[in-house]
């Protein structure tokens, strides 16, 4: 049984980590695209037009791997996750339905219409296009963040004498407390991929020096909307986010923040160390004193829950795993705010075009957001183990009794296999877009 579970809670995590390199970018940049489009309409200059298309075309090669990836996950429900669609799918159903049939299609419509019917439409309803994709995009990432919150925090449900959920408050999915903050917090993440790989193709454009007009707009641009994401993503959303876990979630947060005791007076933040299961407690740490209690409640000495006040079963099933996925974010967060706050300097100065350091570290820094972005539902998932439904249904209770776990093991190999191809000419493809470049007076 604990093999089945294994593999069931391997291949989803395996097939949703590959399908959200996808949407993270997609959602990002429809906002800069409708930006692109927007400066065309008020300064009529060329430029900004062409800029938008071409970044349109990256976002289509996206919004196809993301819609080739999302299908055989959401299978998934049906096959490996059953119990847990049997007993939920009353209250899950309404949400992730509704992303379909209008986020969805709302966002493949006007995408079709964006890329190919500029001359047709005229400018001013080619932007209403690709204001209407942005809309389908952002939307379909409300809706699948109002059914994780309603996971991590149930709402507005009643379980009836079969154990089965059903919804008695329809409003009270998108008036959940949980949802805003993780929506917020999401987006600015996705905002935050979307700059930095502008901001990259942009640095690679003046450091192999070509496509230079489309090189600075692209780095300007990206370190604009980077620097203002890779501080929403931290303050006030992330804030926000780690106050509701500490609430709601109090041994998910101990477990993320490595703290093993209940201390007198406040609790310290840890920068660096170990979680040694055995011995229940960080090895080589570097910690600065109550600033964690400062920070989660406005008090130097509030006390914070050790992992020791609870019971063991409710412990997150992989600690280690929780602690450090929540750190590599928070340090990659870090590093995003710096290296965007020092080329906004050089912006500036008028000196960024030439400062090659910074433009290599762009350049180089493109996976980094994919990872903090990755370790940052792994945070979220990993914290609310071991239950599917927080307090109500373990994840045990959840899986499909009938489905092997070799039968899941031979499926999840051949995801990994085919993932790799699709994976491999999705950088084909995207690379031939970047390497070919935007071309003028597409129009």
């Amino acid at each position: 049984m604990e093999d089945m579970i294994f593999y069931d809670r391997m291949q989803f995590a395996f097939t949703i980590t590959f399908h959200y390199l996808f949407p993270q970018l997609t959602m990002g940049l429809s906002l800069l695209i409708v930006y692109f489009k927007w400066k065309f309409l008020r300064t009529k200059i060329d430029k900004y037009n062409d800029a938008a298309i071409f970044w349109m075309k990256i976002f289509a090669l996206n919004f196809a791997m993301g819609v080739v990836t999302g299908i055989p996950m959401e299978f998934q429900f049906g096959t490996n996750w059953a119990k847990f669609s049997e007993l939920t799918g009353g209250i899950i159903g309404q949400t992730l339905a509704m992303e379909g049939m209008f986020s969805f299609f709302l966002e493949s419509s006007f995408l079709g219409l964006f890329l190919f019917g500029e001359k047709l439409l005229g400018h001013k309803l080619h932007f209403v296009t690709g204001f209407l994709v942005f809309l389908g995009s952002w939307a379909s990432g409300y809706l699948i963040l109002a059914t994780h919150s309603w996971m991590q925090y149930p709402v507005g449900y009643e379980i009836l004498e079969n154990g089965k959920f059903v919804l008695n408050n329809f409003g009270a999915l998108f008036s959940n407390p949980w949802l805003l903050p993780s929506y917020l917090h999401n987006q600015a993440g996705s905002m935050v991929t979307s700059s930095f790989v502008m901001a990259g193709v942009g640095a690679f454009y003046l450091l192999s020096n070509k496509h230079n007009e489309f090189g600075k707009l692209f780095v300007k641009t990206g370190v604009i909307f980077g620097l203002i994401s890779s501080l929403l993503v931290a303050f006030p959303t992330g804030d926000l986010l780690a106050k509701n876990v500490a609430e709601h979630q109090p041994v998910a947060f101990a477990a993320m923040e490595g703290i093993f005791e209940t201390e007198d007076g406040g609790a310290e933040i840890v920068l660096i160390g170990q979680p040694n299961m055995l011995e229940k407690k960080l090895d080589n740490k570097i910690a600065v004193p109550n600033i964690l209690s400062f920070l989660t409640y406005q008090d130097w000495n509030m006390q914070i829950k050790g992992l020791n006040e609870f019971d063991e079963d409710v412990h997150p099933t992989n600690v280690p795993g929780l602690y450090y996925a929540y750190h590599i974010m928070v340090g990659l967060g870090t590093i995003f705010i710096g290296l965007m706050l020092l080329a906004a300097f050089q912006l500036f100065r008028k000196k960024l075009y030439k400062t090659t350091w910074i433009l290599w570290a762009l350049m180089l820094m493109i996976p980094f957001p994919y990872i903090a972005n990755t370790t940052g539902w792994y945070t979220a998932e990993l914290g609310r183990q071991p239950w599917l439904v927080y307090n109500l249904l373990r994840t045990a209770d959840g899986a499909s009794p009938t489905v092997s776990s070799g039968n899941t093991l031979f499926t999840l190999l051949g995801f990994i296999g085919l993932y790799l191809l699709l994976g491999m000419l999705f950088l084909m493809l995207a690379g031939k877009i970047i390497n070919k470049g935007p071309q003028l007076n597409q129009h």
